[in-house]
């Protein structure tokens, strides 16, 4: 009786039985298809590539040493993989390794220097050329950093900073600007063509700038700067009565031939060091360069200028928007000769413009 249910039931479930094999071997089949995909896919990778070395992180490694571990070098060899077995293997094997290393116990070594620490030694050498290494140790502790003399002088070394001695032998040109900003003046040429009935001419204009305030004066604008122009703006500029120049002890100038004999002899007369820069070195005089490029892009360059009375009238109206209307961000932001603003945002925000809308200003209306 139970060989013939045995039978029975054999019967009944053989046709389940066929159903299985076909599907277990339609899912091998397309899980062949899609091994043979990737390998293929595999193998134009590796030819775009071109032989160049893949670079994998730390946490792709790992990922990809597992999956390794699993399969086998036997079947590593037969995907034809982007990394070689042998490379894969030995990925796992750090990574057995790395879990009895301690190495994520380990610290990061010596702790670097904090950087306020770093930025404050940086101050106080290039402010004080003369101090050594004791003496901005010393000048640390009084503020609450106690650093070796090792430290400072490993600091002063990875920035480029010599020490005391070299340091103190000569003086930067930024330091010099900085400690006599209030007395020095900068003076530069720029040049525009305006149309005549001649046809082009090239207009000169000749402005200084007040290093501490960045104040602008334009001192001519000529077609032809010879030694009688400039002795005669010499004699403006340093006159007691309002002249750019009074109270000032330094002027900035290149070696431009303009700067005649006559105008250089007036104004060590009335008692100003003339400070002539070596040749193509504009960056010495970046001041009056950064207002040559602003008047330029700003006005001079958007606009065709016919005779010289247009050009002034321009350069009056963006000397005018300089001072009063244009923020400046060597200086915060904020304006030369900012006028009184109202207290009530009520009022009205107004636009004012210049040659035709090419300089705006915006203020709150009084009422």
């Amino acid at each position: 009786m139970s060989r013939r249910y045995n039978c029975v039931m054999s019967a009944s479930f053989a046709p389940f039985k066929l159903l299985f094999l076909m599907f277990a071997g339609w899912v091998n089949r397309h899980q062949l298809d899609v091994i043979e995909y990737l390998q293929e896919e595999n193998r134009v990778l590796k030819e775009r590539l071109g032989g160049r070395r893949l670079r994998f992180t730390d946490d792709e490694r790992r990922r990809l040493a597992r999956k390794a571990q699993a399969l086998g070098r036997k079947v590593l060899n037969e995907l034809d993989t982007l990394v070689t077995p042998d490379t894969l293997l030995r990925w796992y094997r750090e990574l057995v390794a790395s879990k009895w290393d301690y190495s994520r116990r380990r610290g990061p070594g010596r702790p670097r220097v904090m950087k306020t620490i770093t930025d404050l030694v940086l101050q106080m050498a290039l402010e004080n050329p003369s101090w050594g290494y004791t003496r901005i140790q010393g000048a640390l502790t009084n503020v609450g950093h106690r650093v070796g003399r090792g430290t400072i002088a490993n600091i002063l070394r990875e920035h480029g900073i010599d020490p005391a001695p070299e340091r103190d032998a000569h003086t930067r040109w930024s330091t010099f600007l900085r400690a006599h900003r209030e007395c020095l003046v900068a003076t530069d040429f720029l040049s525009v063509e305006v149309c005549t009935i001649k046809g082009l001419v090239t207009q000169y204009i000749l402005f200084f700038i007040d290093i501490a305030s960045r104040s602008v004066h334009i001192a001519g604008i000529t077609s032809h700067p010879d030694n009688d122009w400039m002795t005669q703006v010499a004699r403006n500029i340093t006159d007691v009565d309002g002249g750019f120049l009074c109270g000032k002890r330094y002027l900035i100038l290149d070696r431009d031939a303009k700067y005649s004999e006559g105008f250089r002899h007036l104004l060590v007369r009335d008692g100003i060091d003339v400070i002539r820069l070596p040749p193509r070195s504009p960056n010495l005089n970046a001041f009056a360069e950064r207002f040559v490029r602003s008047v330029k892009e700003e006005c001079l360059n958007r606009m065709i200028f016919v005779g010289q009375a247009s050009l002034r009238r321009a350069i009056g109206q963006y000397v005018a928007h300089y001072h009063c209307e244009r923020n400046h961000q060597g200086l915060g932001n904020r304006l030369l000769h900012p006028i009184a603003i109202p207290d009530e945002r009520q009022h009205p925000v107004r636009r004012r413009e210049r040659l035709g809308g090419m300089l705006s200003y915006y203020y709150r209306q009084a009422a």
